[in-house]
């Protein structure tokens, strides 16, 4: 499966999702058990290249003002739903996270509270796979490498946040009046 293809994918399981996380999550796991055994592999494999690509400190930040926090799980999950919002967003949120203050979800969650995970997104050619071939996945036989962190800041640090993400501290950190 070439990068196209993944994103192609998704953005399949997003039409007519509602825009519900969970939602294109089972709609990809549905389209992928559709698809060949190696096809589900090939996604898999660039799903976990997504994800390498994604894990940088700044992202993790965002995601931390975002939904009030993020342990490692939360921000896994977070990245989870950042795929089921389609790669132009993906690619945007990763070249500066403070893009994601523009997407209107975001902008109300700041007075609703909501959160942004979707675990079951990075489920999806597990079960895909398993719904396909009534058998586990294979384990990749390379593994992507993870980015290093060195760069972590005090993600409660307002002053911080603020001089880093200042779009969405404005949201997060001190919330709009309703």
């Amino acid at each position: 499966m070439r990068t196209d293809d993944f994103w192609q994918l998704i953005d399949q399981a997003r039409a007519g999702g509602g825009g519900e996380a969970e939602a294109v999550a089972a709609r990809a796991v549905a389209l992928l058990a559709e698809r060949t055994p190696q096809d589900i592999v090939g996604y898999a494999h660039h799903q976990q290249r997504v994800l390498a690509a994604s894990y940088r400190v700044d992202l993790w930040g965002a995601a931390y003002l975002i939904n009030g926090g993020a342990s490692d799980d939360g921000f896994e999950y977070f990245r989870g739903w950042l795929m089921t919002q389609g790669r132009a967003v993906f690619a945007a949120a990763v070249a500066d996270p403070d893009s994601l203050a523009g997407l209107p979800r975001v902008r109300s969650a700041a007075l609703s509270g909501e959160e942004f995970e979707c675990e079951d997104m990075l489920a999806a050619p597990w079960d895909a796979y398993r719904k396909a071939t009534a058998s586990e996945l294979p384990t990749p036989r390379d593994a992507v490498p993870v980015p290093d962190l060195n760069d972590f800041w005090d993600f409660d640090d307002e002053a911080e946040a603020r001089r880093r993400l200042p779009k969405l501290a404005a949201l997060f950190v001190e919330p709009p009046e309703e």
